[in-house]
């Protein structure tokens, strides 16, 4: 089929998060714009598709949160959001903890009630440790051994793969330790999911968008490039230079679903198993994303991490020395390209959360469309 040149102001490798708020941006300006993904559908990881009348997230838990109203507000733009509040907890050696850490997961520990006696308690157990080298360092420092082996070192060497003392601290400084009741994993003061989930939401975005799934960008890479003026790539950006330097590494993940004939699974949206020997990291059970009404069965996801292959799918970049001296090789080629963006996750090679992934996509969005005016 011959395909026209240029037909389209923008061409968008991928439907996630970046390049759906890219498109809008575009579209909301009157340009033209092709969205091209290798997925049967649109949504990239925060897809969700209904089972048994339950929302399924299907590559993993997705909770949107942020303290950047302007970016709330431009969600909610898209869809109506429930006011779920992320309160995983965690299974080790068949107990039951409160999770993050918190003042009641310390009671259940050790049998402190009050605030005072749990940071004395925490003083006599952290590990000093001036100058924190890894993630090993820095948690035993903050909370010592006993809660480290509990819920950190199991579960951090299923999820990357690697002993915690192989892994930068900046990973688990992302986790809350409070000395108060509050077990609400993220601090920021907007958070919930989507009603009806991301899919619908994503779809509301790139109305406007011509739009190609089942598309494998590099199979004729040079003709999909030549139908846009310019061209936004979110895969990986080794990927795009044809690993001319060599494979990143990244983590990957296998997800087994299961629907159940049973009304409640687990009595909690996420729980993590953080013993090192049980194979997978957590259990989701989708229906307490949504306050679902009583049904007469449940669908939950076993979470397995695994190491990650070019067949298999890259879902956190490994941002270690190394990798990332061979990304900064890439991002040197990635700077001369001209009329093409990199971003996103992969593109950009780095850890992002939702909030992250769309105010990093409306700031390119703006000095893109400020270069077209021009």
């Amino acid at each position: 089929m011959a395909l026209s040149t240029r037909e389209f102001d923008l061409v968008i490798v991928g439907c996630g998060l970046f390049g759906a708020t890219i498109a809008q941006q575009f579209i909301q300006n009157n340009r033209k714009v092709l969205i091209l993904d290798k997925r049967p559908h649109i949504g990239g990881n925060v897809y969700t598709e209904l089972v048994e009348g339950i929302q399924v997230h299907r590559y993993g838990a997705h909770i949107f949160h942020t303290s950047n109203q302007k970016i709330w507000q431009y969600v909610n733009q898209f869809s109506r959001f429930n006011h779920f509040v992320n309160r995983p907890k965690v299974r080790y050696q068949n107990q039951l903890y409160s999770f993050p850490i918190n003042l009641m997961t310390l009671s259940q520990l050790w049998g402190v009630t009050t605030p005072e006696e749990a940071k004395k308690k925490l003083e006599t157990v952290r590990i000093p440790c001036d100058s924190p080298r890894n993630l090993e360092d820095w948690i035993l420092s903050q909370v010592g051994k006993e809660i480290y082996e509990t819920f950190i070192k199991g579960y951090t060497q299923k999820q990357w793969g690697r002993p915690p003392a192989q892994l930068p601290a900046f990973i688990i400084k992302r986790l809350p330790i409070r000395l108060t009741f509050d077990d609400n994993y993220f601090n920021d003061p907007y958070q919930g999911i989507p009603i009806g989930g991301y899919t619908p939401m994503i779809q509301a975005m790139i109305q406007g968008a011509t739009l190609e799934l089942g598309v494998d960008f590099f199979s004729d890479r040079e003709v999909y490039r030549a139908r846009g003026k310019r061209l936004v790539f979110t895969g990986s950006i080794d990927a795009y230079f044809n690993h001319c330097f060599g494979h990143l590494d990244y983590r990957s993940l296998r997800f087994s679903t299961q629907t159940l004939p049973q009304e409640d699974f687990q009595g909690n949206a996420v729980i993590n198993y953080t013993e090192e020997k049980v194979p997978f990291t957590r259990i989701l059970e989708h229906k307490h994303f949504e306050f679902s009404p009583p049904s007469p069965k449940t669908v939950i996801t076993h979470e397995y991490p695994q190491a990650w292959t070019p067949e298999r799918e890259p879902y956190y970049p490994i941002n270690d020395e190394t990798n990332m001296r061979l990304f900064h090789k890439y991002k040197a080629l990635a700077d001369q390209e001209k009329d093409v963006f990199f971003g996103g996750r992969l593109a950009e090679y780095r850890y992002y959360d939702m909030h992250q992934v769309i105010a990093s996509a409306l700031s390119a969005a703006k000095n893109m469309l400020h270069f077209h005016s021009l």
